[in-house]
């Protein structure tokens, strides 16, 4: 391994650690569910909704900096989206997450929403897209570090059941990867090339022949960091104002330092 890489992943784990432990300290302030912003109105003018969905084991205090700077460049509706720790299908949490999309909709009296998932938050997202019918009510779904083609990392985690959903082969990812004709979803996946929790990390690449879809490469930035990170942040802004009407099917992708 040549020094650069090293030190390169040496600045990654140490950045790591350190969002890990300030994860840590605001994880209980975001463990209830939100309530519903009062300025949550039809006649504000901006872009599409935003919901957020967070991944494994967390909770909506991780959307804490995307959610302000979305707020401060002009979205009137963000949200974030809670499930339960304890959830054990991504079918099901995606059949909640159908729920959630339609509320939000009501709330603000818009006809499509847009979506950012981070980790499991996205494969959920994908689900509900793809073969839930979300795919009618959903513009954009922007996915961090989204295993869409498995994970092998800590193997002893497959005792739970949706780590073995997560695992490269599961039935549930090969419900994803059946023919998807006339998904009318924009896809968006961001994935690092020093992601330790997707591993390899170009699984966090979405890869499907039917699915409008762009890649989104970031260099040198962990897991935890991804929803956290100030050029990520950026490019996800820049994807949800993406132009409407987008047809092309071929990929397209571009590069996050």
């Amino acid at each position: 391994m040549q020094m650069p890489r090293v030190l390169g992943t040496v600045r990654a784990t140490a950045l790591e650690a350190a969002v890990l432990a300030g994860r840590l300290a605001l994880y209980s302030t975001g463990v209830l569910a939100e309530r519903p912003a009062p300025a949550d109105r039809a006649d504000l003018p901006g872009p599409r909704p935003v919901l957020l969905l967070h991944g494994f084991v967390d909770n909506r205090s991780v959307f804490t900096l995307l959610r302000r700077s979305l707020s401060r460049h002009g979205w009137p509706h963000v949200a974030c989206a809670n499930y339960a720790p304890w959830v054990c299908d991504v079918r099901a949490a995606a059949e909640t997450l159908g729920r959630q999309i339609e509320e939000l909709r009501e709330r603000t009296g818009q006809q499509r929403v847009d979506i950012v998932g981070h980790s499991l938050g996205g494969l959920i997202a994908r689900y509900q897209v793809q073969l839930l019918g979300g795919d009618a009510h959903v513009h954009t779904l922007v996915t961090l570090g989204t295993p869409h083609h498995g994970t092998r990392a800590v193997p002893a985690m497959s005792v739970h059941p949706v780590v073995r959903q997560m695992r490269p082969g599961s039935g549930l990812l090969s419900e994803l990867a059946a023919p998807a004709p006339g998904c009318r979803t924009r896809f968006v996946s961001f994935w690092s090339d020093g992601d330790q929790v997707v591993s390899p990390p170009e699984s966090a690449r979405l890869d499907h022949p039917d699915l409008r879809r762009r890649t989104v490469r970031v260099r040198g930035v962990g897991h935890l960091t991804l929803p956290l990170h100030r050029a990520v942040i950026a490019g996800i802004r820049s994807e949800l104002l993406a132009a409407d009407g987008v047809t092309h099917v071929a990929p397209s992708s571009s590069d996050v330092a």
